[in-house]
């Protein structure tokens, strides 16, 4: 059983943290070291707990009742549905957290940990892209509902068509960067000849994560002549356009926008704050430090294919980083993209996918 090996594991982990800590100085240290640590023992004691607490679920005489209760149903002449669903529901449960707590021993990265905020824009295709951007989104708030994910920070730009121009959505739950963070670039709906030899008509919509900071507070500073501040046009009431914020990041050529705060003010620092965690990628990306981040190379990586979904021949999703097929497309569309997430954590590691 996999509990007792990564329990030891993870109480090592635990103890060599405390050590890390107990020999440090986190008054001398400088405050970036020192949250990382206290992060890291906090993130080794959580981990611990979630075991206890799944071997006490596995354990629990109720719980593995249920489990056992699978073999017996299915010895039945008539099957009890409701406990039938019962036993599944338990077992679910275990290895849905055995499934979180392998991923997370691959998401290590310096912001992994950390909530997302999700920028999708519609393509320069028309309304078609527009009304393609609407069914991403829909996407990935399904995804969430799905994950037990609390979405906030909803922010669209509905076009006069009814489709998106251009939303936001925020992930507030630990290690959505990472999980989420494969899914930059370009998502791209095509419509192709029966025989699929020729693609007839393409919608695309470009999608950005960055991390949302759940608990830290980004505490670089951002020099005032190095940003413009200004209101968005996207053909939305003028009310709402008053105060929606944009702030362009002159020196890499960045810029982010906020429009679900009540007030102006508000809606500039959010807006500050995503440009912050921005930066702070870019950086981490390109190796250099916030204040020296000079051109947009890193943009670059938002505008690569990520994802094609075929409507025709086939109505299938493949994903391009990865070499993954679903066959599915309208699961896909329903938050079913589970398969191609764990893929992109696997590739980003250096795992063998599968």
């Amino acid at each position: 059983m996999i509990t007792p090996v990564a329990m030891e594991f993870e109480e090592e982990r635990r103890i060599k943290q405390e050590e890390v800590l107990r020999e440090s100085n986190l008054w001398n240290d400088d405050l970036t070291t020192s949250n990382e640590s206290l992060t890291a023992l906090a993130d080794a004691i959580r981990v611990v707990n979630d075991l206890k607490d799944m071997r006490h679920k596995v354990l629990s005489s109720d719980r593995a009742e249920e489990a056992k209760l699978i073999t017996q149903l299915a010895e039945m002449d008539i099957i009890n549905d409701q406990l039938f669903q019962q036993a599944y529901t338990a077992s679910l449960d275990v290895n849905k957290f055995l499934d979180r707590y392998e991923m997370s021993k691959l998401l290590r990265g310096p912001y992994d940990n950390e909530g997302a905020c999700m920028i999708i824009k519609a393509g320069m295709e028309g309304t078609a892209s527009e009304m393609w951007t609407e069914k991403v989104l829909h996407m990935y708030a399904r995804w969430a509902e799905n994950n037990g994910c609390n979405v906030t920070g909803l922010e669209t730009f509905p076009s006069m068509e009814g489709g998106t121009k251009l939303a936001t959505i925020e992930f507030e739950k630990e290690y959505m960067y990472g999980y989420l963070s494969g899914e930059r670039g370009i998502h791209r709906l095509i419509h192709s000849s029966l025989d699929g030899s020729t693609i007839r008509e393409t919608w695309s919509a470009s999608i950005d994560v960055i991390p949302l900071f759940l608990e830290k507070m980004i505490d670089f500073h951002i020099d005032d002549r190095d940003i413009e501040v200004s209101s968005p046009s996207h053909g939305e009431t003028f009310c709402r356009s008053k105060i929606s914020v944009s702030i362009h990041h002159i020196p890499s050529n960045t810029i982010v926008q906020c429009s679900g705060e009540r007030s102006q003010f508000a809606n500039k620092m959010k807006a500050l704050n995503r440009l912050k965690a921005k930066l702070l990628v870019m950086a981490m990306e390109e190796r250099s430090e916030t204040n020296k981040i000079k051109n947009d190379d890193f943009l670059k990586e938002n505008k690569y294919e990520t994802r094609r979904y075929l409507l025709r021949p086939q109505k299938s999703v493949h994903d391009i980083k990865t070499g993954i097929i679903l066959p599915d497309l309208n699961s896909v569309l329903d938050g079913n993209i589970e398969p191609f997430i764990r893929a992109h954590i696997c590739l980003r590691r250096g795992r063998k996918l599968g």
